[in-house]
């Protein structure tokens, strides 16, 4: 089997994420996705005829970002006609599954130069395309698939981590820990420039500056600031769900009778709304070699794993126990772990669960701090990783993150 090598990552800044105050509203989504293609091209003087394709994740495929964006954005960027380009939607795990797909091409041998990533403009998303997107999911006004819903109830994801906080005896002040100590980390990594081999600015077409640094971080957050705020998904808990009449807890205590969900996640311990886009370059070791390239990792085993689609947020710890059991590695072999924070109880969850040493584990803070641009997050911990793996001299890193309807991709990469 050929190795799947990865050459180079890149990222935009992430602006916030309201509608009308992104720094990216000027753009379509397609530019700031063009943005990292091209940004890759220049940094490797990549042969773009030669791309055999561009495997691109994006959720909300609508509107602007409907209609393939991983080809519309290489075109955009200049690329040759001849590099193909598909989109796909693993919810969350987009980017991350787009990587993992990029990969296996080039190590089954069919292909030899693949470019992942992904873009999610949260700024442009309405309600009503949210309402899109859960038609396939839920009952509602733009669909009704009860049949799903009394098989596979599925809730809110902010009331499924209040319920996991429930289930597993975690506490609001624990949380709270945990998201203050990713704010610290990610204030730590932007001072010591952290992020700088990975992050590109992003200008306009006329080529004004727009953003060149990420803005959703507080670093200066105190325990107290995030002891005053209330719990963001209360509001859900007795609210109607669909038009069955069933509310979003009552959803899960179909599935989980007796529970008591006590509201304890908030803004500022779930992820942050935001937009950005990343891209990373892979090749064959044959082709790494005739360009001249100097491999920085390579993907040793990827895997995909889904979970209860009620609780919809508990599948990366058993997603990584299955990719290390691909690479006949244990955990005590990965130096560093990337878990999405897409809120504060996912990430302590599988800390507790697989024994994992906190200073391990999203180093350099995570979305709590950062922000999650749906589509494009997963190829951002990806190249995070990787970043951070050369810059304390270490090999492995395991990177998953729960998505949607109960999955998690995963991959471990290792360093060259």
């Amino acid at each position: 089997m050929a190795e799947a090598y990865i050459i180079d990552a890149v990222r935009t800044p992430r602006s916030t994420g309201k509608p009308g105050k992104s720094a990216y509203t000027s753009l379509h989504p397609q530019n700031l996705a063009a943005g990292v293609l091209a940004a890759l091209k220049e940094r490797n003087n990549i042969n773009t005829a030669e791309v055999d394709d561009v495997i691109w994740g994006t959720s909300a495929q609508f509107d602007k970002q409907g209609g393939d964006l991983g080809r519309m954005a290489a075109l955009d960027a200049g690329y040759d006609v001849k590099a193909s380009g598909v989109t796909l939607d693993r919810f969350c795990g987009s980017g991350l599954t787009a990587t993992n797909l990029a990969a296996a091409e080039i190590m089954s041998g069919m292909e030899d130069l693949v470019i992942s990533g992904g873009t999610e403009l949260m700024s442009f998303i309405t309600q009503h395309q949210i309402d899109q997107a859960a038609a396939g999911i839920k009952r509602g006004s733009l669909g009704d698939n009860a049949r799903l819903q009394a098989r596979h109830p599925q809730s809110n994801q902010g009331v499924a981590a209040d319920a996991i906080a429930a289930l597993e005896g975690i506490t609001r002040e624990e949380l709270d820990a945990f998201s203050l100590e990713s704010q610290r980390r990610a204030g730590r990594a932007i001072a010591g420039g952290y992020f700088s081999k990975s992050l590109i600015p992003v200008y306009d077409l006329e080529g004004k500056l727009l953003l060149d640094h990420d803005e959703h971080p507080r670093p200066n957050t105190a325990a107290a600031d995030l002891a005053a705020l209330k719990p963001s998904f209360a509001k859900f808990l007795d609210a109607p769900a669909d038009e069955s009449g069933a509310t979003f807890g009552q959803l899960i205590t179909s599935r989980y009778p007796g529970l008591n969900i006590v509201p304890v996640h908030h803004a500022g311990s779930s992820s942050g709304v935001v937009d950005g886009a990343a891209a990373l370059l892979l090749a064959s070791g044959a082709y790494a070699e005739k360009q001249g390239w100097k491999p920085r990792a390579r993907i040793i085993a990827t895997a995909n794993m889904g979970d209860d689609p009620t609780l919809m947020l508990n599948a990366p710890v058993p997603a990584a126990r299955k990719v290390l059991a691909r690479a006949r590695l244990k955990l005590s072999d990965i130096d560093l772990f990337e878990v999405n924070e897409a809120f504060a109880v996912v990430v302590e969850k599988f800390i507790r669960d697989l024994g994992i040493d906190r200073e391990r584990i999203n180093v350099n803070g995570g979305a709590i701090a950062l922000g999650h641009p749906v589509g494009a997050t997963g190829a951002i911990l990806i190249g995070t990783a990787l970043d951070e793996l050369e810059r304390r001299g270490l090999k492995r890193a395991l990177i998953t993150m729960c998505a949607a309807g109960g999955m998690a991709p995963a991959v471990i990469i290792e360093r060259v």
